[in-house]
């Protein structure tokens, strides 16, 4: 079973980062699969309790399975409402690094297309051009911080939480990301050695219960630091 690298462990929360192939929790769509929940309730048995859902114990917010880095697990009640509050009025700082095909126009910007499920393909958020009844609001901020031949690493700054919604709005800007099959561009030529999306999440910001705030880094994984030595001249 792939296991979490802890970050930090406090009697209130637990820092994990997540590798790319460990699905959070039970979905239908991964029957079988194995989960972070089965790994916390082995080695924190007492989250159990933990959250509003029995299959999320101590779950606040979740990364996609094939996407990697840094989470926070709450370990009591309190902290689960705490940082679910600054979840809900977007007070959690999350940040990733995206290698998408594709140079912007500008060194940095912001992506509001509103996203909705997708009519085409089952399973798959679609940003919409205007807001209607079925969509949701959604805001992705980039800044571009490296830029190779025909690709660009961009710092990716999530600030509505929606499912897939980094993956969703870059491909709607016309910067799918590498290795993302799910969300893809039919007019991508280029093919890298890659089998899971480049997409990572760097850096987490909340407030303790202390109300101090704290923020968390986890590095890219081997796989993905390789292929920009790679890139690089």
């Amino acid at each position: 079973m792939l296991e979490p690298k802890i970050i930090a462990e406090t009697p209130d929360y637990l820092v994990l980062d997540k590798p790319s192939g460990l699905l959070v929790h039970e979905a239908n769509h991964h029957p079988g699969a194995d989960t972070l929940v089965q790994w916390l309730l082995v080695h924190y048995p007492e989250i159990k309790g933990v959250g509003e859902e029995a299959d999320r114990p101590g779950i606040v917010h979740r990364l996609d399975m094939d996407v990697s880095g840094v989470m926070v697990v709450a370990r009591t009640q309190e902290m689960y409402d705490h940082l679910k509050k600054q979840f809900q009025n977007h007070e959690v700082e999350k940040m990733y690094l995206a290698l998408v095909h594709g140079v912007p126009g500008k060194p940095d910007g912001t992506i509001s297309f509103p996203l909705g499920r997708s009519r085409r393909n089952a399973g798959r958020m679609a940003a919409q051009p205007h807001p209607t009844e079925k969509t949701r609001e959604a805001i992705t901020h980039f800044a571009v911080q490296e830029q190779f031949t025909h690709l660009s690493l961009l710092e990716v700054t999530i600030e509505t939480g929606r499912t897939n919604l980094g993956r969703a709005h870059l491909l709607a800007f016309g910067l799918p990301i590498v290795g993302d099959t799910v969300y893809a561009s039919r007019w991508v030529k280029q093919k890298l050695a890659l089998d899971r999306p480049f997409l990572h999440s760097w850096k987490l910001g909340f407030t303790d219960l202390d109300s101090k705030r704290q923020s968390y880094e986890a590095p890219l994984p081997e796989v993905l630091t390789a292929l920009l030595t790679k890139l690089r001249p």
